[in-house]
């Protein structure tokens, strides 16, 4: 399992990194459009970090492409085109909910975080707005400097350009329905 962990990840950065040089964008470029620093770049090119949605959706912003080209199922079988189609970084996972979305503002995923965790090393922020509804658990939004505590059947609507951090407090892990306008 870990094996495939390790694949999607390195697929997805191979795409950014593909990208990017065909279109003859450089590093620092991409890192002064999205925020995140060259060296977090580095690692999602090289397949050391999956980013998270947001992450990827400013990325693609920056290279001028549909998000959904580094969320695209690369596998080859019927039956796993019709699977929902899962990522996984360090501590969480989504599922879109929306396949074939890839050119649509609206974007829906379900996010399962693992229990005590929270996205490792970057906050993040994207064009648009942002809808979670929490499933299960009990979880923080950061949006800016206010701290959202959200429990299963609370939701929260805000404005993604806002720097923005999520995190599961609760004891067992935490399913939320995240949904994303970007303009």
């Amino acid at each position: 399992m870990p094996k495939k962990k390790e694949d999607s990840t390195a697929q997805v950065g191979n795409k950014i990194r593909k990208v990017r040089e065909e279109k003859k964008v450089p590093l620092d470029q991409i890192a002064n459009e999205t925020g995140f620093s060259i060296d977090y770049l580095k690692k999602i090119e090289a397949g050391k970090v999956f980013p998270p949605v947001g992450a990827l959706l400013q990325i693609a912003k920056a290279l001028e492409i549909d998000s959904g080209y580094f969320l695209r199922e690369q596998e080859s079988t019927l039956n796993k085109r019709i699977k929902a189609y899962t990522k996984r970084t360090e501590n969480y996972a989504y599922t879109s909910l929306t396949p074939g979305a890839e050119n649509k503002h609206l974007k829906a995923f379900k996010v399962t975080v693992e229990p005590l965790q929270d996205h490792k090393g970057v906050g993040y922020h994207h064009d648009g707005e942002e809808f979670v509804y929490v499933l299960q658990g009990k979880v923080e939004v950061v949006v800016g400097d206010h701290v959202n505590t959200l429990a299963e059947g609370d939701s929260l609507h805000f404005n993604s350009g806002i720097r923005h951090m999520l995190k599961n407090v609760g004891e067992k892990k935490a399913e939320l329905i995240v949904v994303i306008y970007g303009p």
